[in-house]
C-alpha cells in the first residue's frame, strides 16, 4: 500500500466536495459538484458515486470517507441526522457506498473530519489537546484530546455550536433556545445585523463605526461561549474556521479579552487562539484521515 489513496469528501447542503488523497494528505485531484436538490439520501448517493468515478476514473483509490452535516454514529457506519439535507434520518451511508464502489467507507460529522484535518496538517498540528469550532450558515465544532478525535460514547459528542449561550434566545433546530448558533453562525448575523459577514468585514476594513462595533460585540459573545469549553476542557488552542473566519481579525481582540476576563489563569495558561489554516479543504482532507484510520484498523 505504499503508493495507495484514498477519497475525503465533503457533503454541503449546496456542494459536495472530493478529494483523492496519498498518505502525507497530499491532494492530487479534487472536483466540486452540486448537492442535488431536493437533497434526498438516494440521489445524494447517486451524484456522489458518479463524482468518485470522475475522480478516480482508473480505480486507484482503496478507501472513502465522508464528512456530513451531522452527526454519525460511533462506528462511522450511520449519517444519523443531518438537518439542512432533505430526509437524512439514520441513512446507512457507508453501506450504501460500499455496495456501489466496493470500497470500505467510514462516515464523520463534517465539522469532526475539519478538526481532523486541522490537526493532521492545519493550525492544530502542534497541538495534542485543542477545541475547534467551525462558523458557518450553522456552527460545528471538533474536539481533540491526547492527539484523538472526541466523539462520545455514541459518536454524537463535540456539538460545540449547539451549547446554550441564552436560555430566552432564539429557538435552535436542535430543539435548544439561545445556544451558540443563534448568535455566532453567518444566519445569526444576517438575523442581527442585516448583513452578510464579507459585506461587515469591507465596512470594517475601511473603518466603519458601526461594524466594528458590530465585530467586537461578536467577539464579545464567542468569547463568552467559549468559556464554558475552555473551563471543561483546558485546551492548548482554539482554532476557528469557517467562512466567518476571514473576519478573525476584526473579533479576535474582543473574543480574547473576554476569555481573559472570565477564565482564571489557571485554567488558560498558555492558550493560543488562531486561525483555521486549511480553509475549504479542511473537511476533505479530514475525511481522507478518517478513510486512513479506518484502513489501519482492518
Amino acid at each position: 500500500m505504499v503508493n495507495s489513496q484514498v477519497i475525503g469528501i465533503d457533503l454541503g447542503g449546496t456542494a459536495i466536495k472530493l478529494g483523492r488523497f496519498d498518505r502525507d494528505g497530499n491532494c492530487l485531484q479534487s472536483l466540486t459538484v452540486a448537492t442535488p436538490q431536493p437533497s434526498t439520501p438516494e440521489a445524494v448517493v447517486a451524484v456522489m458515486v458518479d463524482a468518485i468515478a470522475q475522480i478516480d476514473p482508473d480505480n486507484q483509490t482503496i478507501a472513502i470517507g465522508v464528512g456530513t452535516p451531522g452527526p454519525a454514529d460511533a462506528k462511522g457506519r450511520i449519517a444519523k441526522i443531518a438537518i439542512n439535507l432533505t430526509g437524512w434520518r439514520d441513512v446507512p451511508l457507508a453501506d450504501w457506498l460500499e455496495a456501489k464502489t466496493g470500497k470500505p467507507t467510514i462516515v464523520g460529522n463534517d465539522a469532526n473530519c475539519a478538526g481532523l484535518g486541522e490537526s493532521w496538517l492545519g493550525a492544530g498540528r502542534y497541538f495534542q489537546n485543542f477545541i475547534m469550532l467551525t462558523l458557518g450558515t450553522g456552527v460545528g465544532g471538533a474536539i481533540i484530546l491526547d492527539g484523538k478525535l472526541f466523539i462520545g460514547h455514541q459518536g454524537a459528542g463535540g456539538e460545540l455550536g449547539l451549547i446554550s449561550f441564552n436560555p430566552d434566545g432564539p429557538v435552535c433546530n436542535s430543539g435548544n433556545r439561545g445556544s451558540l448558533e443563534q448568535y455566532t453562525s453567518i444566519t445569526a448575523i444576517r438575523r442581527r445585523s442585516g448583513k452578510e459577514p464579507h459585506e461587515l468585514s469591507t465596512l470594517a476594513h475601511a473603518t466603519d463605526v458601526e461594524a466594528l462595533k458590530f465585530w467586537q460585540e461578536y467577539g464579545r459573545d464567542l468569547g463568552i461561549g467559549l468559556t464554558s469549553l475552555i473551563y471543561v476542557l483546558t485546551p492548548e488552542a482554539i482554532v476557528i474556521g469557517g467562512g466567518i473566519s476571514a473576519c478573525f481579525q476584526f473579533f479576535l481582540p474582543a473574543m480574547k479579552a473576554e476569555i481573559e476576563q472570565r477564565v482564571m489563569p489557571t485554567s488558560r495558561v498558555g492558550l493560543q487562539i488562531l486561525s483555521a489554516e486549511l480553509g475549504n479543504a479542511a473537511g476533505m482532507l479530514g475525511a481522507a484521515k478518517l478513510a486512513w484510520q479506518q484502513l489501519s484498523r482492518l
